[in-house]
């Protein structure tokens, strides 16, 4: 299995997952039960899709294919995929409604990891945007709806809780952590600081310092402490 992850750049976690809401599943399995992966399996044509030319020169080596396009005017053929999937990358699309209908139309299956703003006052869920950097809220004003993005695309939704010890770098990965987001290195691979302005990062990282050297964060916050994992809004909809 770790073997099959490393080939896959995806964590093992990530492949349980995966076999569980049925986007890459094993050949068979074990005696015991665990999953075993076929050469098929692993060896799986990826082409990616990348608007800006920034992003597509900081591409590793070695990466899958990348063509220059974006979401809402994909140059594929109807179902020339078996999925398509978008992580955490809706809200950067000029048409998120147009550019998830071009999903489902080039692919037989669609997997979106997205942000729900359906709820009331969802920007307090997360003690960073709620106490640090209300701005966060205006970033998604045009947001489409949790429910309408769902229709668009005829998907379920399901919460995507956060891992404590979450490895990949998303906004709310150090909710458990606050001390992370003091690093520049840490926000810069965060497009939320970018979006809501200098003023705001400098002022939010102060403000945090601050109530971290002074204990008031962990007395607003300690009940987290004791949490493996926390539903900060993030969703995903699989079609």
């Amino acid at each position: 299995m770790g073997r099959v992850a490393e080939l896959s750049g995806v964590s093992v976690r990530t492949l349980h997952h995966y076999d569980e809401i049925g986007i890459a599943r094993p050949s068979t399995r074990t005696a015991a039960g665990y999953r075993a992966y076929s050469a098929d399996d692993v060896e799986r044509h990826v082409t990616a899709v990348e608007p800006s030319a920034v992003m597509r020169g900081q591409r590793p080596a070695g990466s899958a294919p990348c063509l220059a396009a974006a979401a809402e005017g994909l140059p594929f053929e109807d179902r020339s995929f078996d999925v398509a999937m978008a992580v955490s990358t809706v809200h950067h699309w000029g048409d998120p409604m147009a550019g998830l209908r071009e999903m489902r139309r080039v692919a037989r299956r669609v997997v979106v990891l997205t942000f729900d703003t359906d709820e009331p006052g969802w920007q307090d869920r997360f003690w960073l945007t709620r106490d640090y950097l209300p701005e966060f809220a205006a970033v998604l004003d045009d947001f489409p709806s949790l429910g309408d993005m769902a229709a668009a695309i005829g998907a379920r939704a399901e919460p995507v809780p956060v891992p404590w010890d979450c490895a990949d770098g998303l906004f709310e990965a150090y909710w458990r952590r606050p001390d992370a987001y003091l690093q520049t290195h840490v926000r810069r691979a965060m497009s939320v600081w970018t979006r809501v302005g200098p003023e705001a990062e400098q002022r939010a990282v102060r403000h945090l310092r601050d109530d971290l050297d002074s204990g008031r964060w962990a007395e607003r916050n300690g009940d987290l402490t004791g949490l493996d994992a926390a539903d900060l809004g993030l969703r995903l909809l699989m079609a």
